[in-house]
């Protein structure tokens, strides 16, 4: 295992940043960052074996499971941001992997409420990829590379999701070379997920959290008292909505509507249609990690964050209004997927808005808001898109999508009111202080 680094001060175990990046804490970043890709290729495969799963339970229940899931996932981001917090990553991030991987063997029994049980233990240890990504991140790797590392992060995710469905629909296709059958693929995502648990158990630091009072007996007031902290800075509550705002052209935008919306409301081919929209995806895997990039290059947030948002404003405007042939193919999707790698900007605030003490309380909060923000709207946006007695025109896909939109320019007003919280201001601030030091 990873050795932990002394601390001088044990009244205080709180260790900073590293200055530079160390390659066995990479390897622990890249353990959980590689859970993250893994969880998401898991989480894609009832998608994939839903006429499978159909068969086999009588009927199709995809999507009670599927809500089943997130509802989950969301309650339990903010349990493994305090759990984090208090027993740091060795102790939870590898029980966590374990978890998917024991939901992957029930989901193998074939019953459907071995399914139901069996996703929702899977969503309950998946919240520890993102969450403990982002907080080895912020621990153990240079605090100047962390919004890259976060979009890093969340690129893997996009790519489990894009292109883990491909080996799923060869496993289960009967007339493929590969074929071993849809309980067997859940087999073999156990069989993987318990040998990842054991090499994140081996690479990760083992020190636990960095909050002294965590490390003191369970009580109400441990548990309660980070969330005090995250839920009373007012940084937190604009972070976690910001980001949200900015995940709903995408996560709702992109992935649910985009395809009926180029199909029905701009006559495309139904193929076209899932071609162009797939672009958005993949410029999200883009986006995520180049937009991170460009914030710690220079060292700011609010303006990488609020460019990306007036050019996911921008872009999703003209895939409303601007009749598709008007513009070169793919280019508008790329774009709008490009810049919503914005949308992970304010998850690097999130934590350096809060204190250390609480860095996996701050994720978890984040990831909650952000789920809550997607599970309000959702419902929402799909009430408008419901057809009344005909086919949706273009015109009512437009007006479905404006409540988009307009929470885009929510987030863009709501992000000058953020606190910059970016390496370069850290750095202005202590010029100052020493600029006035030295004047008196």
């Amino acid at each position: 295992m990873v050795k932990s680094p002394k601390t001088t001060k044990s009244s205080n175990p709180s260790l900073s940043p590293p200055h530079e990046l160390k390659p066995l804490y990479f390897l622990a970043w890249f353990l959980c960052a590689f859970f993250y890709f893994f969880q998401y290729a898991v989480r894609s495969a009832p998608g994939v074996m839903q006429d499978e799963l159909t068969a086999a339970w009588g009927g199709n229940h995809i999507g009670a499971m599927i809500s089943a899931y997130y509802v989950a996932y969301a309650l339990m981001a903010l349990v493994a941001g305090v759990l984090l917090d208090r027993y740091g990553p060795r102790n939870t991030i590898p029980y966590g992997i374990a978890v998917v991987g024991i939901g992957c063997i029930i989901f193998a029994q074939g019953s459907e409420a071995a399914g139901m049980v069996g996703f929702v233990l899977q969503a309950i240890g998946a919240i520890f990829a993102f969450i403990g990504s982002s907080y080895v991140a912020a621990r153990y790797l240079p605090a100047r590379m962390l919004a890259m590392f976060i979009g890093l992060t969340q690129m893997l995710g996009m790519a489990g999701a894009a292109f883990g469905s491909k080996p799923v629909h060869m496993a289960i296709d009967p007339n493929g070379s590969f074929h071993i059958g849809w309980q067997y693929v859940w087999i073999s995502f156990a069989c993987a997920g318990f040998v990842l648990a054991f090499a994140t158990w081996f690479a990760m630091p083992s020190e636990k959290g960095d909050s002294p009072s965590h490390h003191g007996p369970l009580s109400i007031s441990s548990v309660f008292h980070p969330f005090k902290i995250v839920f009373s800075n007012v940084q937190s509550w604009l972070a976690g909505i910001v980001g949200g705002l900015l995940f709903l052209p995408t996560t709702i935008g992109a992935l649910v509507w985009a395809t009926s919306f180029l199909h029905a409301g701009e006559n495309m081919s139904m193929a076209s249609a899932a071609t162009e929209a797939s672009m958005v995806p993949i410029g999200w895997v883009i986006g995520c990690p180049l937009l991170g990039f460009i914030s710690d290059k220079i060292g700011r947030r609010k303006p990488v964050l609020i460019v990306g948002a007036l050019v996911m404003l921008a872009a999703g405007l003209t895939a409303i209004y601007v009749p598709v042939g008007v513009l070169p193919p793919f280019s508008v999707a790329l774009m709008l997927g490009v810049a919503s790698g914005a949308a992970m900007i304010p998850f690097s605030m999130m934590k350096e808005a809060n204190s250390s003490q609480v860095k996996g309380t701050a994720a978890g909060v984040m990831n909650f808001l952000v789920f809550v923000t997607t599970g309000i709207m959702s419902p929402f946006i799909s009430r408008l898109m419901l057809p009344q007695g005909a086919p949706l025109t273009l015109h009512e896909f437009q007006v479905g999508f404006l409540p988009l939109v307009g929470g885009v320019v929510v987030a863009i007003i709501l992000s000058f009111f953020m606190r910059e919280t970016g390496a370069a201001n850290e750095k202005d601030n202590k010029r100052l202080v020493k600029e006035v030091v030295t004047q008196n």
